[in-house]
Order: structure tokens, then C-alpha cells, then sequence
């Protein structure tokens, strides 16, 4: 094995590849389909109906209710929290940096809105099931188990 001032050959290759995976030290810009977050905030609705998923498309392209119509305008305006109980609003890029809180069934879950979130619904964000967690065997689970104290 060759060693030298910075190591041994090994050391040389593993400080190599590490190099590699550094990302500069700037952020990456957020593009959605090669859009900018300005330009899709500029866009009309029209526009940006034509670059959404199939099925926001159609959402949008349909009248929305009067529950979505009144979270909608909600969005827009400027109130800082807003409250809901409607998850199936599409994520437009006028809503980026807004808090919400959405309800899951049994309480709201507040989040802010970012750029990765467009053109998905409110709903995707806030999950309405527990993880299940398993415990120990449960009573009927095998012979010994009748012995086990009951909670």
C-alpha cells in the first residue's frame, strides 16, 4: 500500500468521492415543468391548467363548490392561518408560503405550503389514519397467551 503526505491510496479515493457528492453551496431554484415559481405565479388560469396533472386539470376545469370557492378565496386573500375542513383543493402557486390548517378527522394539522406541493390536493399533506404500532400478542394469539394480564 502506497502512502503519502495525504494518506494512503484508499483514504485519496474515499476523500474523492465524497467531493463529489458535495452540492455548491447555492440552492437549487424550484421549477415546476420548467417553470419558475414567478412564472407561475404570473401565469393565468387557463395556462396553468394546461401544465397540471390530468386530474387537477379536470378538478379545475369543473366548477368548484361553494366549500372550495369559499377556502379558495380564502387562499388568496391575505389571512395568515387559515382553517378548513376541505381537502380537495388543488395547490395553485398563489398559495406558496400560506399556513393551513386542515383538518384530518380529529384535529388540524397546520402546515406551510411550499413550492413542491403544486398540483397536488391540501388533503395529500395531512394524514387521517395512526401508524399502527404493534404490541404483544394479543389474547387468543396462542396457548399462553390467556395467561397474560388484561389492560
Amino acid at each position: 500500500m502506497v502512502v503519502n503526505k495525504q494518506g494512503s491510496v484508499k483514504s485519496i479515493k474515499r476523500k474523492a468521492r465524497k467531493s463529489k457528492k458535495v452540492v455548491s453551496g447555492r440552492a437549487k431554484e424550484f421549477t415546476y415543468k420548467g417553470y419558475s415559481l414567478e412564472d407561475l405565479q404570473k401565469m393565468s388560469m387557463e395556462e396553468l391548467i394546461k401544465i397540471l396533472p390530468a386530474r387537477a386539470r379536470r378538478t379545475l376545469l369543473r366548477e368548484p363548490n361553494y366549500e372550495q370557492k369559499k377556502l379558495m378565496e380564502k387562499l388568496e386573500s391575505d389571512e395568515e392561518d387559515v382553517k378548513t375542513h376541505v381537502r380537495d383543493v388543488i395547490i395553485l402557486p398563489n398559495y406558496v408560503g400560506k399556513i393551513v390548517e386542515v383538518y384530518n378527522g380529529n384535529s388540524y394539522f397546520k402546515f406551510e405550503i411550499k413550492p413542491e406541493m403544486i398540483g397536488h390536493y391540501l388533503g395529500e399533506f395531512v394524514m387521517t389514519r395512526k401508524e399502527v404500532k404493534h404490541s404483544g400478542p394479543g389474547v387468543g394469539a396462542t396457548r399462553s397467551s390467556k395467561f397474560m394480564p388484561l389492560k
